[in-house]
């Protein structure tokens, strides 16, 4: 199934595509033959990570820098994306979030999450699908989650409630807009260590046991999370619409993940608030 063609004649756009997983993401559509475009509000690191794909794969990818928080911005990029041709694919993957105990949440840092990981991926929703439905276009968009959806995360709450939002989108545009031609779907990772979910969710202090308790006993690889969701915006996948695939190694079954941050004292709150305060 994976066969170099598998994406061959699709453009996608991969919100927060410069690092992580929006990066790992946009390799192997690359290398299935997908045209790219990558977006995120910083410039040089998306820059970099293009000129990284395109030494070690080639074909095209183009940047644009966005800050999808802001509904007009992203208007004015779906216009500079369609001026050159329509988009067949969007990724929605940026998100925004740390640990934090819900009662020292401030009404600035709910929003901040809220933000980038629902409205923004509400807007770029929003944004291809009205030009699709205009062009009578087959569109597909891919939302990526958390098993939060499923356990709730304690600790994360703005985070999960963002996430079980997009689900509730994903299943209702299923069946709104399927028969426009337009999929949406989903996946909810498990822990795929990044530079920024460690920094955020792992800090100092945190029991590192959660690895040993997984069913698989190990983290997800970038590369398997590439390939589930190459196959599920592939045609390949024309059958699946309004789903959420977990991959997780099973590790929701036994916990939601946050269980050991119940055990923190409240030095380690303040230290952790601080931290963040800093950053």
């Amino acid at each position: 199934m994976f066969e170099t063609s598998l994406l061959k004649n699709k453009r996608i756009l991969i919100t927060g595509g410069g690092s992580g997983l929006g990066a790992a993401m946009g390799r192997r559509f690359l290398a299935l033959g997908a045209e790219l475009v990558i977006c995120g509000r910083k410039l040089e690191r998306l820059e970099a990570t293009a000129r990284e794909m395109r030494d070690e794969i080639g074909g095209k990818v183009i940047t644009i820098a966005c800050d999808i928080r802001d509904g007009a911005a992203v208007d004015g990029m779906m216009d500079a994306i369609w001026r050159e041709a329509p988009l067949d694919i969007l990724v929605n993957n940026a998100a925004a979030t740390f640990i934090a105990q819900s009662e020292h949440l401030s009404f600035r840092a709910v929003d901040a999450i809220l933000a980038t990981t629902l409205h923004g991926a509400m807007y770029c929703t929003l944004a291809a699908g009205r030009r699709w439905i205009e062009a009578n276009q087959r569109g597909v968009v891919l939302s990526i989650l958390s098993t939060s959806t499923i356990t709730g995360r304690a600790f994360t709450v703005p985070s999960a409630m963002a996430k079980s939002a997009l689900l509730a989108m994903t299943r209702s545009l299923a069946v709104e807009w399927g028969p426009k031609g337009i999929r949406t779907v989903a996946i909810a990772p498990g822990p795929f260590p990044t530079a920024g979910a460690t920094g955020q969710l792992r800090p100092e202090g945190r029991d590192e046991g959660w690895t040993s308790r997984n069913p698989l006993g190990r983290t997800g690889e970038h590369g398997e999370l590439a390939d589930l969701a190459s196959f599920l915006v592939s045609d390949h996948a024309a059958y699946i619409n309004g789903e959420m695939v977990v991959i997780d190694g099973g590790a929701h079954l036994r916990s939601s993940g946050a269980e050991d941050l119940l055990a923190w004292t409240e030095a380690q709150w303040a230290a952790q608030r601080a931290a963040r305060s800093r950053a």
